[in-house]
């Protein structure tokens, strides 16, 4: 009777079990998990849709915190001011009623009355915007700019790192020199020359601006290990038995180097974000009418000096689990795929 073979357990299943059994990190990836979840939502419309509707009264602060405001919590828009208005009786005064109302009845729509609340959840901006649905909305656009350029930096640092690797000779030296002209310049500097410079902003943009200076630490890593495996045994018989150049870089070692490119895709989601959040507080970033948490901030500054704190307590309370909990699941994940650990 045979004995049963017993399969080992590859990288992937060994670092997962080593995750599992750190809490910080399985706390850390539920959080991310919930973050991705609410932008997830929001993206599709089920919430914070309505994040331009101005839901409360101007600057409406948090119903937590039991503050009053002088502004009533209704307003009553008329066309024009009555015959005798009592001085202490003041009326809101709006040219184009009649227009709109005669609008509103073309279209079949009666005339919408809408109340603006006192008080918000998390309070409300200068236009009466509910701060809770920017935020949500903020994290959606700032998750989205933090994968999406993240992923382009990968893609570009993890190719021209297997090239530069894997051929050597004069193509290394070219992408060395492309390499230092990059990390010659500091990185935010070059951020913001390249986004001043094209003057243009969008989400696309800040993506582009991105992904496209961010490559340089991962070619770096990916061309050292694929300095180191090129020459391993495994290679070496791909070889012999005619394997191609593209699969011996692409089937054969990249899937041994993947854990660094893993790592390094979360690290640069959050170096991202945060970059996204400096281009956004220096009006660099997204277009006037999209929100994101650095937008949120470059409206808080002017805010706060007029003692209005709440929207900036809440982009910064957002920002910060997130990074936090990204940073320390990065840290776990790098732990868990480290094979010298195995």
């Amino acid at each position: 009777m045979s004995a049963a073979q017993v399969s080992s357990p590859g990288l992937w299943v060994l670092a997962w079990r080593r995750l599992r059994r750190d809490r910080v990190a399985m706390v850390s990836l539920a959080l991310v998990a919930v973050y991705l979840l609410i932008v997830a939502a929001a993206a599709v419309g089920w919430i914070a849709a309505d994040w331009p509707r101005e839901a409360g009264v101007n600057y409406a602060p948090p119903g937590f915190a039991g503050a009053t405001v002088d502004a009533p919590a209704t307003e009553t828009i008329i066309a024009h001011p009555p015959a005798q208005a009592l001085p202490d009786e003041p009326a809101i005064v709006d040219p184009l009623a009649d227009v709109l109302t005669a609008l509103r009845k073309a279209q079949g729509a009666a005339p919408e009355v809408q109340a603006r609340a006192a008080t918000l959840p998390l309070g409300g901006d200068k236009w009466g915007r509910d701060v809770l649905k920017k935020t949500i909305k903020g994290a959606q656009t700032s998750l989205i700019v933090g994968l999406v350029a993240a992923l382009l930096a990968v893609l570009i640092g993890a190719v021209l790192g297997a090239y530069a690797g894997y051929y050597g000779g004069r193509m290394d030296d070219f992408l060395n020199w492309l390499y230092s002209v990059f990390t010659s310049i500091p990185y935010l500097l070059l951020v913001l020359a390249i986004a001043a410079v094209l003057n243009q902003k969008g989400t696309l943009t800040v993506i582009l601006i991105l992904g496209l200076t961010g490559w340089t630490g991962i070619f770096r890593l990916v061309r050292a290990e694929y300095l180191k495996h090129r020459t391993r045994e495994y290679v070496l018989a791909a070889d012999a038995i005619g394997a191609s150049h593209a699969r011996r870089m692409f089937a054969h070692i990249f899937p041994n180097v993947s854990h660094v490119v893993l790592v390094q895709l979360s690290l640069h989601v959050v170096l991202f974000i945060k970059s996204e959040v400096i281009l956004s507080f220096l009006g660099f970033g997204v277009g006037v009418d999209t929100v994101s948490w650095g937008s949120m901030l470059n409206e808080a500054q002017s805010e706060l000096i007029l003692g209005k704190w709440w929207q900036l307590a809440a982009a910064t309370a957002a920002m910060a689990v997130l990074v936090t909990a990204f940073s320390l699941f990065t840290d776990a994940l790098r732990d868990a795929l480290d094979p010298r650990l195995k």
